[in-house]
């Protein structure tokens, strides 16, 4: 398996090919076989088609790399065109936020947005907490990226449009989310939309390597705490539908970021939040941790 991800490396953020855990410059490797690749993640899906069978051929022939336990890992994907985020999106999650025993036929599909250039950060001590903030939440998600251009696309057709996944932590200041007193009952800005508050990582995995996302295990810990376990088998809406349905709304395009929502296990129906010093780990089996720690207030 191989995989592609950012390092602080001594040049500067600099993108990478992963393999058997060791980084491998993308620039310099491409030069040492002759084959020429972009400079940067983002650039490299934007020529998807063309990138993939030579990332492919390279994973299979590099030498030994710098293992990525060593260095300084980055968001992998610096920076989203847009990252859309499905809503209340997992049955077990509806479930415990008080709505039992729901239907799809009862569920709309929706989607809020995150900023990418303030929301996007890597592994560490990254994120901050919204200031004034009394309710900091967690929610683990496989997120997919975007690696062809989708425009009304047919639900059979949407994961072809995908180049890989990765993990993501969207988080969440629930208090900031609520506005009882207007008339639509939630501000999903405030609420969601906070800087450093979308961390991805450790890398991301193609499509090609990750074959069954329907079915992705995720958890997530706080302090080493199990807090979510759960399956992309209880999304209401599957991956391939979330595609079709946003290509109505928007253009998809090369390098967007689309979170499908979270399993059951956030802060919320039992109210205990996040502090800064916690620790948040968020794991995908077939794809990796991703370590957070809550540095301080923004």
């Amino acid at each position: 398996m191989w995989a592609l991800t950012t390092a602080e490396l001594a040049t500067g953020p600099t993108a990478c090919l992963v393999v058997d855990g060791a980084l491998h410059p993308l620039v310099e490797l491409a030069a040492a076989h002759g084959v020429a690749l972009p400079d940067t993640v983002a650039a490299v899906f934007a020529d998807w088609a063309r990138c993939e069978p030579v990332l492919a051929k390279l994973a299979a022939d590099v030498a030994d790399g710098r293992p990525a336990s060593e260095a300084t890992l980055l968001a992998p994907l610096r920076y989203p065109g847009k990252i859309l985020c499905a809503g209340a999106n997992y049955y077990d999650h509806m479930a415990e936020m008080g709505f039992p025993g729901i239907t799809k036929e009862s569920q709309r599909l929706f989607f809020f947005m995150k900023p990418p250039r303030n929301a996007i950060v890597g592994p560490g001590a990254t994120v901050l907490m919204p200031r004034g903030t009394q309710a900091f939440d967690w929610e683990v998600e496989l997120a997919a990226v975007i690696g062809r251009t989708a425009r009304h696309v047919s639900v059979d057709e949407a994961l072809s449009h995908i180049a890989g996944y990765t993990v993501a932590i969207d988080f969440s200041a629930r208090d900031f989310n609520k506005a009882p007193e207007q008339f639509y009952k939630l501000d999903w800005v405030a609420g969601k939309a906070n800087d450093t508050c979308c961390p991805i990582g450790p890398w991301i995995v193609p499509a090609a390597h990750f074959p069954h996302p329907q079915s992705a295990r995720l958890r997530l810990s706080v302090n080493g705490e199990l807090k979510q376990d759960g399956s992309a088998d209880q999304m209401i809406f599957s991956i391939a539908e979330q595609v079709a349905r946003a290509s109505e709304i928007m253009t998809l395009d090369p390098g967007d970021l689309l979170l499908t929502g979270t399993p059951a296990g956030v802060g919320v129906p039992k109210q205990t939040f996040l502090k800064v010093g916690d620790r948040v780990d968020a794991e995908i089996e077939g794809i990796g941790k991703l370590s957070v720690t809550i540095a301080g207030e923004a």
